[in-house]
């Protein structure tokens, strides 16, 4: 899968490094490897977007690297495969060396693994599975402002799913740390892939059981019930906190009309 680059090889290019990725006047690079300086490096390819394939290249040394949350805004499908991307250069740059008996390692031709050529050991990307929860009671849904959000931004509430847990005692558990407030009727909504740096959300609604609303001052500046048409700033369309809680906004809307 992996390949020694041609001057005429054509598509977009993922050059990415620590997270980050090259996108020069704030677009995606797009042209052939020579117009790119790219011809002789090794890339791997990772899909095609409009008709044409995406390569990814890990590359240290490129200005204006930037967070690929600037593309969430542009397009979902491609937000989504740069993102995958960037999940797979991190990979390889921390599987450059074997684990368990140190020794250099290489990209496998047929799949997405690095493997190692002394005691054969086969890694594969890592995924952390998250849960992401919109709570409503009644015409309300309880929004918090994260200490890593900017600008004021309130979403739902989140959390990684730990080992030996199934994903519904995930929300009860991280719900409940958090907010200090039980769900009831959890049902799931809808998932992405969200390459900060490896997880996947899993989107669930929940209703109101019981509690009362005391934010985790180690996760949350503050937490609160909002009446479903005055809301504080919400999170960028394209992400499924978003998109949680405009589908709770709906209810809401619906049942409230509908009286």
């Amino acid at each position: 899968m992996e390949q020694q680059l041609k001057d005429d090889d054509t598509g977009w290019w993922v050059i990415s490094h620590e997270g980050k990725v090259w996108l020069p006047r704030g677009d995606l690079p797009f042209g052939s490897a020579l117009q790119w300086q790219l011809s002789t490096k090794s890339a791997h390819q990772i899909g095609e977007w409009e008709g044409h394939p995406m390569w990814l290249i890990e590359e240290a040394r490129r200005q204006d690297m930037v967070s690929v949350r600037q593309l969430i805004d542009v397009d979902r499908g491609l937000f989504q495969l740069v993102g995958r991307g960037v999940q797979l250069a991190e990979f390889f740059r921390s599987h450059t060396f074997c684990g368990y008996c140190g020794h250099e390692m290489y990209s496998s031709r047929s799949e997405w693994a690095s493997m190692c050529p002394n005691c054969r050991q086969r890694y594969y990307p890592q995924i952390a599975p998250c849960i992401i929860v919109a709570i409503r009671r009644g015409d309300e849904i309880l929004l918090a402002q994260h200490k890593r959000h900017r600008n004021g931004i309130h979403t739902v509430l989140a959390g990684f799913v730990e080992v030996g847990e199934t994903l519904e005692q995930a929300a009860a558990r991280e719900i409940m740390e958090e907010s200090r407030v039980q769900i009831k009727n959890l049902r799931y909504v809808a998932s992405q892939p969200w390459p900060f740096p490896h997880s996947l959300m899993v989107a669930f609604m929940a209703d109101y059981a019981g509690g009362e609303l005391q934010h985790d001052p180690k996760e949350l500046l503050n937490a609160g019930w909002y009446r479903y048409d005055n809301l504080p700033q919400l999170p960028p369309a394209g992400t499924v906190a978003r998109r949680l809680i405009e589908d709770t906004v709906a209810l809401c809307r619906e049942d409230t009309e509908g009286e």
